[in-house]
């Protein structure tokens, strides 16, 4: 694919900038900790995640996150950020350390972090491999040796004070103030809820909601207040209400009708899922292929009303501009640049999606052969410009969550 680009980027040319000389030894520090236009990106290949202004386009920072998927907890009170991490004493190999480590919200230095059993999973999921108590007082980080479990985190003590087996269940997603769900093999779900020291108060085995023989969930569910809503390979809507003491299974619907279900659409993408908690919009990444491609890049987003249960748009979707080390390709100026991707370069695929949330939401996508993502008007589908991450490649987008209430500090 890009030896048949090459040609591309002899006829277009290189462009050129004075920079100038940054003073060495300077910190800066970010002058609030959250806003709902910033994104954060996960590059696995540098073991990093950045912090991007998706209206500005520009870097604000990147933190460390170890060996093997990025992944974070955002708090909703304090201006911290959480991140499950693995080292290895030799780099890929020797004593390998796993930790939770705390990082600072405004200028993203390395505040403590607490020692955890050298088992965390390490997968290339970008969801459910951990999760923040609704009251910020515990992260709960999911475990495979191949036996499961969550090791859990006091953060008000930033201390370990347990671990709870979870056997036959996997991943793990917050579903209250001191509640924890996984997803079990029998297709049914693992309820914990925890006392205030940290330790089980109550653990509930659900009966099925779906069939993980016919046609199984994917784990890349996304929260929709107090429910969860998963989706089937086959496009299937499960959506799971835990707001009260037992979970509730509402009624299955289809995000494919039967004629584009004919045609061949199926969702898939390493992320495929968002939501716009205010609107009640679904975004569900999708494109044409056959049984089992539900990783397969998507070429739309379909958007959906949850609560008239039906598609009310269809985003095509663009390609991001290519990167080389994180560093953008040179493709001349921008409306050139613009064309050749719309126009001249083959649609390659998105594999990630994320939407902002608040009263001006925006559609983020990305894709794993890139660290460039896309920016369009959530609410129209409209393109509104490509911004560079930084990032070598793009496994995770992290849009934060609207119910951050902290603020400068």
């Amino acid at each position: 694919m890009f030896a048949a680009l090459l040609p591309l980027f002899f006829f277009v040319g290189t462009a050129g900038a004075d920079v100038p000389v940054e003073a060495v030894g300077r910190v800066e520090t970010l002058d609030r900790s959250f806003d709902p236009h910033w994104l954060w990106a996960a590059d696995a290949s540098n073991a990093k995640l950045a912090l991007v202004d998706l209206d500005g386009g520009t870097v604000l920072g990147q933190i460390s996150t170890g060996w093997g998927m990025p992944d974070a907890a955002f708090s909703r009170t304090r201006s911290e950020i959480y991140v499950p991490e693995t080292y290895y004493s030799r780099g890929t190999r020797g004593v390998r350390t796993d930790v939770a480590t705390i990082y600072d919200a405004r200028s993203l230095a390395v505040v403590d972090e607490v020692i955890l059993p050298s088992k965390r999973a390490i997968n290339p999921l970008p969801i459910g491999n951990s999760a923040l108590s609704d009251d910020d007082r515990f992260l709960a980080i999911f475990n495979m040796t191949p036996a499961t479990s969550l090791s859990i985190v006091d953060l008000e003590t930033r201390s370990l004070v347990g671990e709870v087996s979870t056997p036959g269940c996997s991943l793990v997603y917050a579903i209250g103030a001191r509640k924890f769900a996984t997803i079990c093999a029998d297709g049914g779900l693992l309820i914990i809820e925890l006392d205030d020291a940290g330790g089980v108060a109550r653990r509930v085995r659900t009966e099925p909601f779906f069939d993980p023989q016919s046609d199984p969930v994917t784990e890349k569910a996304v929260r929709w207040h107090d429910r969860w809503i998963f989706v089937s390979f086959g496009g299937l809507v499960h959506l799971v209400d835990f707001s009260g003491p037992e979970p509730r299974f509402e009624s299955v619907w289809s995000l494919l009708s039967v004629e584009d279900q004919e045609r061949s659409w199926r969702i898939g993408g390493l992320q495929h899922l968002a939501l716009h908690a205010a609107s009640g919009r679904l975004y569900s990444l999708v494109h044409k292929g056959g049984a089992d491609t539900h990783k397969q890049a998507g070429e739309e987003v379909w958007v959906y009303d949850l609560e008239a249960r039906e598609r009310v748009e269809r985003i095509e979707l663009h390609n991001p501009s290519f990167t080389f080390m994180g560093y953008p390709l040179p493709i001349g100026s921008d409306w050139l640049n613009d064309f050749l991707l719309d126009h001249i370069v083959p649609t390659i695929g998105i594999d990630q999606i994320a939407v902002t949330q608040g009263d001006d939401p925006l559609l983020l996508t990305g894709a794993k052969y890139t660290g460039a993502l896309c920016v369009y008007d959530a609410r129209s589908g409209v393109l509104l410009r490509r911004i560079f991450t930084g990032n070598s490649t793009t496994q995770g987008l992290f849009a934060l969550p609207s119910r951050v209430t902290h603020g400068p500090r």
